[in-house]
């Protein structure tokens, strides 16, 4: 039996998985679980780096402690970096992409180069808070802090340094930060000289599938190799989508849901621009695709209600939606006022009010509200991957935990007019793994390892019903979605 350990971090929790291959096999069991929650810190949000990387430690004790760990590998979400200095230290925690503080690097990277430009050198959709605009506005704000750093490394690439020791940048995430170049596969040089940006800040880019080290910390239990998986979480639960063949659709579904495929090459076309599309690194491809608020705008409503000391569960607000009017309360979900609201219950009220409906009372009507603008916005996705690729889709696949929201799924398999494929929830972890043993040779490639995750994980499938209801308020959602603005064109 041979044991990995995929080190998950999503934007909310993050979990230490239990990899076990017996060869035809394989299984991943949960050993420890933490929050990924930004702290505040000097009037900043920020990612508590130090805290992240003992829970790692302890996940990967308790598995050592039992069982030989061959090798561990780490994902997490994109675009949040720390800067290390000359002797390997961090020169202060790394921003989170919620942090307010990245608009003013917008601002000042639209002065020395268009979206335009951008987009057609890096192949990456605008969204405010990218790598590129964060590093923009900390060298505004603190220029000799970026002077005497030595290198940039985004989160995963910085844990797998305080684990090794070596700095390498990986393919799928560095891709995500808005500075690779799509023509030469390398940092966008010219774009970072145009921003005034040093270039001697980024590591040599490595494939995901390789070795990185040995985890010199944990050299009491083993030490385990470090692998460079595709380490942009979204990646790697591409690599789990389950699919047989290409194209597929696919949703990866959490705090965030990405909507798209998978595409030989970059597509930089003016329809991708203007529908601000990403063309981020997959494994041997990429993954075109489109940021969708996601289940985020749930957590909050989670969260607030807890606060207020009315707690609810996920089973109790499915109910309450499902109870609730259909279609009466339809809005955005990725208009700007979602990225850090005071109260989402009243951002979500305020952006139905301005689409001219009766702003949603009922916790009931709030989960609707929020599901059925998820399932239509998706649609709008959906036909735009359509658009431009030209290819034929004859179901989606939604992984992640987002996968598990059985009416979540059944909507969306109603609304896009396609079977819906559920699972598997925990995807990231999962293709965290796969590449894990594509790297250690038990496994040859991305086809072997699908087939391998498909004999291993049990599928939901969800048929589309009640459609015609759903053209109805798909008409209308399209109609009041282009006269508003949204994240992709405000």
């Amino acid at each position: 039996m041979l044991h990995v350990a995929a080190v998950d971090l999503g934007a909310s929790s993050g979990r230490v998985m239990h990899g076990l291959f017996d060869g035809s096999r394989l299984e991943l069991e949960e050993r420890h679980r933490f929050s990924t929650c930004p702290v505040k810190r000097d009037g900043h949000l920020v990612v508590d780096v130090d805290t992240l990387y003992r829970a790692i430690e302890t996940g990967l004790r308790y598995i050592a402690g039992v069982h030989p760990l061959a090798s561990v590998g780490i994902d997490s979400w994109a675009v949040d970096f720390g800067l290390i200095d000359e002797v390997g230290r961090l020169v202060q925690p790394p921003r989170h992409y919620r942090d307010g503080a990245h608009e003013v690097g917008v601002r000042r990277a639209m002065q020395r180069i268009s979206l335009e430009d951008l987009f057609r050198e890096t192949g990456i959709q605008f969204l405010p808070f990218n790598s590129i605009y964060q590093l923009i506005a900390l060298q505004q704000e603190n220029e000799p802090l970026v002077l005497r750093s030595r290198l940039l490394l985004l989160l995963p690439d910085l844990l797998n340094f305080m684990l090794t020791g070596v700095a390498h940048a990986e393919w799928t995430n560095a891709t995500t930060t808005q500075l690779v170049s799509v023509r030469t596969k390398g940092w966008a040089t010219e774009v970072l000289e145009r921003l005034g940006l040093p270039a001697s800040l980024f590591p040599e880019i490595r494939s995901p599938g390789t070795l990185l080290g040995p985890a010199r910390h944990l050299v009491e239990v083993g030490p385990p190799q470090v692998v460079h998986v595709a380490s942009h979480d979204t990646a790697s639960a591409v690599v789990a989508v389950p699919a047989m063949g290409q194209p597929y659709l696919y949703i990866s579904s959490g705090t965030w849901s990405l909507v798209g495929t998978v595409v030989p090459e970059p597509i930089t076309s003016d329809d991708a621009l203007r529908w601000n599309f990403s063309n981020e690194g997959g494994v041997g491809n990429y993954r075109l695709l489109k940021n969708v608020m996601g289940l985020w705008l749930l957590q909050e409503l989670e969260r607030e209600w807890a606060t207020s000391g009315e707690p609810v569960s996920l089973p109790q607000m499915l109910q309450e939606a499902q109870r609730a009017q259909p279609f009466a309360h339809l809005f955005d979900p990725d208009h700007p006022r979602f990225l850090r609201p005071p109260s989402m219950t009243e951002a979500i009220q305020q952006a139905v009010k301005e689409w001219g409906g009766h702003p949603p009372e009922e916790r009931g009507e709030m989960v609707r509200a929020v599901l059925e603008s998820l399932a239509l916005k998706y649609r709008v996705v959906v036909e735009e991957v359509k658009a431009l690729t030209g290819f034929h889709y004859d179901a989606v696949h939604v992984v992640g935990g987002g996968s598990q929201n059985a009416l979540l799924s059944q909507w969306t398999a109603d609304c896009l007019g396609l079977p819906v494929l559920a699972g598997p929830s925990e995807a990231s972890a999962w293709g965290n793994a796969l590449m894990q043993l594509v790297a250690l040779g038990e496994i040859s490639n991305l086809e072997e390892a699908r087939a391998l995750l498909r004999s291993s994980v049990a599928l939901r499938a969800y048929e589309p019903a009640n459609t015609a209801s759903w053209e109805d308020a798909y008409a209308r959602f399209r109609e009041r979605l282009f006269h508003r603005p949204t994240l992709a064109n405000s």
